[in-house]
């Protein structure tokens, strides 16, 4: 067989296992030894451990499990709940406001926490039946948390631009402040939108069917005094990293004291076993993570022993396509991939393979970044595995999964825009981590 189609082979055997529900980590692995012991015998197992082992002793790994920490702590307290009111307290008077003011939470709580599915989780167990009951259509309502909840892997900390920075040896100081104004200009496409659809969704209807609550000053600014410790939090991450105090880990340690602390002080979990509930999904959510980064290590050298990963770049070299028309390419098979994969498997599996792609055609890791980030945020809203669809429909059982999934094409079109617009203007990604950083 060619080097080619043992990587096709591979392929195909990979996603069936996947599949199959084996958790990632043993998936990945299983797959490594069998292809390995059968081209090139159990003597190449030799290695895997070291491997494995020297992969996982990277200092730059502390920080996910300590990012991990800090979304653990903030998930398990009614921060959700509290970022959501004040921003809907804010933006009462505004039509649409309260489908927009879920979207902000859903940016404000990204910045804290750095997880799709626990952001769509906190902010929309009191969010979306708030809506519901205010004559928001279902379809906006969960569709509008599904996509605000994808915020969490781009908006920094993201777990997701971790991994990438590890998988392309990139600086992830660089990642995180590139994820910030695309960040951003998603959660205003996103408010776009959901102000024309909440006015053309009230034409026609009364003010007593409109049901529009009202805030006073001092009731606006109470619910900001319970938010202002998260603010507090996402200015300690950022004046920290780029103002050259503290390194991405050294950041990471801070913010999850700073988060404990908070939910110890505020919200009174100071108990063993709230502290043993954060603790706990805090190790169980690293260990999987870690343990898939040391499986793709094993996945990776296995490719690369094959000579797979060298043969699959070069041929995609050799195709001699223009450099977008590949970057099309790329983003159309990311699009796909992302709706079966999970975006932790996908960075790990497919950046040894496109990285020197990418190089030799010469665009910048840290923008594909971005690029890479929003076609998983893609997936994380679109099935077989979109996750965040789930999550919204444990939130609201009582509304269908396609009303859900019909609520997210929207804001899937304007994710796709927003990509399509990076590549049109890259500094949009760069023009932030080149003022704070200096040119890469």
């Amino acid at each position: 067989m060619t080097e080619l189609q043992i990587g096709l082979l591979i392929v195909v055997v990979t996603l069936g296992v996947l599949f199959s529900g084996l958790p990632i980590a043993w998936g990945l692995t299983l797959v490594s030894i069998v292809f390995l012991v059968i081209f090139q015998g159990p003597a190449s197992l030799a290695n895997l451990p070291v491997l494995m082992m020297d992969e996982l002793s990277s200092f730059a790994l502390l920080t996910i499990p300590l990012f991990v920490l800090l979304g653990a702590a903030i998930g398990v307290s009614a921060a959700g709940k509290d970022i959501y009111e004040s921003m809907h307290r804010w933006l009462d008077r505004v039509p649409g406001g309260l489908v927009i003011a879920n979207i902000l939470a859903c940016g404000l709580f990204s910045a804290i926490c750095g997880s799709s599915p626990a952001t769509a989780a906190a902010i929309g167990k009191p969010g979306v039946p708030e809506m519901l009951k205010r004559g928001v259509p279902a379809a906006l309502a969960t569709g509008s948390i599904c996509a605000g909840g994808t915020l969490g892997i781009l908006i920094p900390p993201s777990i997701t631009m971790i991994l990438y920075g590890l998988a392309t040896e990139t600086s992830i100081g660089r990642l995180f402040l590139a994820g910030v104004i695309p960040g951003a200009l998603l959660v205003v496409f996103f408010s776009i939108y959901s102000w024309f659809a909440t006015i053309r969704h009230q034409k026609g209807l009364t003010a007593e069917q409109l049901d529009t609550p009202r805030y006073t000053l001092s009731e606006k600014f109470e619910g900001l005094r319970r938010v202002s410790p998260f603010l507090a939090i996402v200015v300690a991450i950022a004046y920290s990293m780029y103002g050259g105090i503290a390194t991405p880990s050294e950041v990471a340690a801070i913010s999850a004291a700073l988060a404990l602390a908070l939910v110890m002080v505020v919200y009174k979990a100071w108990r063993v076993q709230d502290q043993w509930h954060i603790f706990r999904e805090t190790l169980r959510e690293s260990t999987m993570i870690l343990m898939i980064i040391g499986a793709s290590a094993i996945f990776s050298y296995m490719m690369s022993l094959l000579y797979v990963t060298q043969t699959a770049a070069q041929a995609l070299v050799d195709m001699n396509l223009s450099p977008w028309l590949l970057m099309l390419a790329i983003n159309v098979f990311l699009l796909v991939a992302g709706c079966f994969l999970p975006p932790v498997a996908i960075i790990l599996m497919v950046m040894p393979v496109l990285t020197p792609v990418l190089e030799a055609n010469n665009f910048d890791l840290i923008w594909f970044a971005v690029i890479l980030t929003i076609n998983l945020e893609v997936g994380l809203i679109t099935p077989p595995v979109g996750l965040n669809l789930y999550v919204l429909k444990g939130v609201a059982p009582q509304v269908p999964l396609t009303t859900v999934l019909k609520g997210s094409l929207p804001f899937v079109i304007i994710m796709i825009l927003e990509i399509v617009l990076l590549a049109i203007f890259p500094e949009i990604a760069l023009w932030l981590p080149n003022q704070a950083m200096g040119a890469g």
